[in-house]
């Protein structure tokens, strides 16, 4: 499969010369470190921990067992797999050999990872066998018949019973393919640093999800920042919950213990109280979440009974920090700094707040610009605009990624020269401090993920009884913001209820965090003459309603997902 991309020669050249690209891959920071610390703990997870000897060892033995089933330079790998050290090996295997990774978030179901996949051409796919109760191997059987460049399929902690055409992975990691391969051979293979490495699908705000490309380089570039900005070094033990899939995850949980030579502890499934446990038992110095990770945190019930003063460090991404948290972690942990940033897939960790910000920066700004990027806001005509000022986001620098699967002139119309429109809008104040204060795409940031509002509202409007819908955003205590779907009713249908909603989208195989957590049911909606739903006006409605609702009925339990 041919991948094009908007890298050109004068930017490859323009960052090299800088120094933000390195040139370097992850399985380059890999060999370092097994060679300097072989024995140090490299990854822990929720099953095992493995050295950094250890972790080569499986990693060349993957990458040659990849390399038997045919997976050359440029041929996708797809993983669908939790926080586990499998997904490290698979990854790192693929970037020895010059594959790219499409990572797939373990709550995706049929429908993100049939569009997804089939977009990717995947040649090879990893899942678990069930995680969460769910049965990963059924879904991709229910899949294969419109996925005919799959041909291979691994499955993690599969039983004596897989169906055919799949594999068992303890199998194949079991396999001694150096006897068939000479693992000499793999240092050839060691890719260009700006080839693609990564391909990501990120929410869509027309309906369908975007795939987004990165090489080596932007990748790489995009941790780089954190020691140097942290003070961290390979003696750091590093955390990471949220989902090696999303980009957080990703560079942070993948991609920067590794670079660092540091230790990776790793949860499958988010867990306040485990954490804590975690972090007295491994000596945890830094973590990065979404700002209701530090509200769990902050309400752990064993947080008193165990001993986390080595916690340094807390990157909250993807919502403002309440200044109640902010005083609460001071209180409760005053040996911890808070402080946030923003970012995007499409680009990484962009701007980022430090540990000895003044508190007033830390809960009004998203922090400054990291390593090598730079930001501006401009108006509609594109004018940039002087200091707090509000208008659109525009950044560009060496963590940018280098175009849309597929969607080559529609990534270059997002450009203006070298500058990326996020399509978030916000302003920045005289000491360069960024502040977001709305988007200009139409989606709902619920806990510090994305829900594509479009592709929500398409898939319900194909239930015979809605004859129109709109999704909007209302607030939430703990996860800022949820999913409210009003729902316009065809005339003579039958009642449509929450439970009708959510069996409807379950059907279509909609991941559940996409699910509207209410439902309202109306006439009409708030027009503009053209007939442009108000959705602003939905959400005052709703927003006052959820108020007074909470009001008169403070005690009442309320059902959550």
């Amino acid at each position: 499969m041919t991948f094009e991309t908007i890298l050109t020669p004068e930017l490859t050249e323009r960052f090299t010369a800088s120094g933000d690209w390195h040139n370097k891959t992850l399985t380059d920071f890999l060999d370092q470190a097994a060679a300097a610390t072989p024995s140090k703990t490299a990854s822990v997870d929720a099953r095992r921990s493995v050295s950094y000897a250890e972790l080569k060892a499986q990693v060349d033995r993957c990458a040659l067992g990849l390399l038997e089933l045919g997976v050359g330079p440029g041929d996708v790998v797809s993983i669908q797999l939790p926080n586990w050290i499998e997904w490290l090996v698979v990854h790192y295997a693929a970037v020895r050999i010059g594959a790219i990774t499409n990572p797939l978030i373990p709550v995706y179901r049929d429908r993100e990872i049939g569009f997804m996949m089939e977009r990717a051409k995947a040649k090879v796919l990893v899942v678990a066998a069930d995680f969460r109760g769910f049965d990963y191997p059924a879904m991709i059987g229910r899949l294969r018949p419109g996925l005919p460049s799959l041909e291979h399929v691994l499955v993690v902690g599969a039983g004596p019973d897989l169906a055919d055409g799949f594999a068992s992975w303890e199998q194949f990691i079991g396999t001694p393919w150096e006897e068939r391969r000479d693992p000499a051979g793999l240092p050839a293979l060691r890719p260009d640093p700006n080839s693609l490495a990564l391909l990501i699908f990120t929410s869509g705000t027309t309906g369908q999800p975007k795939g987004v490309m990165h090489t080596h380089n932007t990748l790489v570039a995009g941790s780089l920042p954190w020691p140097d900005k942290l003070g961290m070094d390979n003696s750091a033990v590093i955390h990471m919950a949220s989902t090696f899939a999303h980009l957080t995850g990703y560079l942070y949980g993948v991609s920067l213990p590794l670079q660092l030579g540091a230790t990776g502890i790793f949860q499958d499934v988010w867990k306040a109280e485990a954490f804590v446990e975690l972090v007295e038992r491994h000596g945890i110095e830094h973590t990065s979440g979404a700002t209701p990770f530090l509200h769990d945190l902050l309400d752990a019930r064993n947080l008193a009974e165990h001993d986390v003063s080595s916690l340094k460090r807390f990157c909250c991404m993807g919502a403002p920090i309440p200044r109640v948290m902010v005083r609460q972690a001071h209180e409760e942990l005053p040996g911890m700094s808070v402080f946030g940033g923003w970012g995007q897939t499409e680009c990484g960790l962009v701007t980022m707040g430090s540990p000895t910000d003044p508190v007033e920066k830390i809960i009004s700004s998203d922090g400054r610009a990291l390593g090598g990027m730079k930001i501006r806001i401009v108006d509609l005509d594109g004018s940039v605009q002087p200091a707090d000022v509000e208008g659109r986001l525009q950044i560009q620098g060496p963590f940018l990624f280098q175009g849309y699967l597929g969607q080559l002139e529609a990534t270059r119309d997002l450009f203006d020269g070298d500058w990326f429109d996020t399509g978030d809008l916000g302003s920045i104040d005289a000491e360069g401090y960024l502040k977001i204060a709305g988007r200009t795409k139409d989606v709902i940031i619920r806990g510090g993920e994305n829900i594509p509002v479009a592709y929500v509202e398409n898939v319900l409007y194909e239930h015979p009884d809605i004859d129109a819908v709109a999704v909007v955003a209302i607030p939430h205590p703990r996860l800022q913001e949820i999913a409210c779907a009003a729902v316009i009713v065809k005339e003579g249908a039958p009642e449509f209820t929450f439970a009708a909603m959510q069996a409807f989208l379950q059907e279509k195989g909609v991941a559940k965090p996409y699910w509207p957590e209410r439902l309202e049911i109306v006439s009409d909606f708030p027009r503009t003459p053209s007939g442009k739903i108000q959705k602003f006006q939905l959400r005052d409605r709703f927003t006052a309603s959820e108020s007074a609702t909470h009001a008169a009925a403070a005690n009442t339990p309320k059902e959550t997902r």
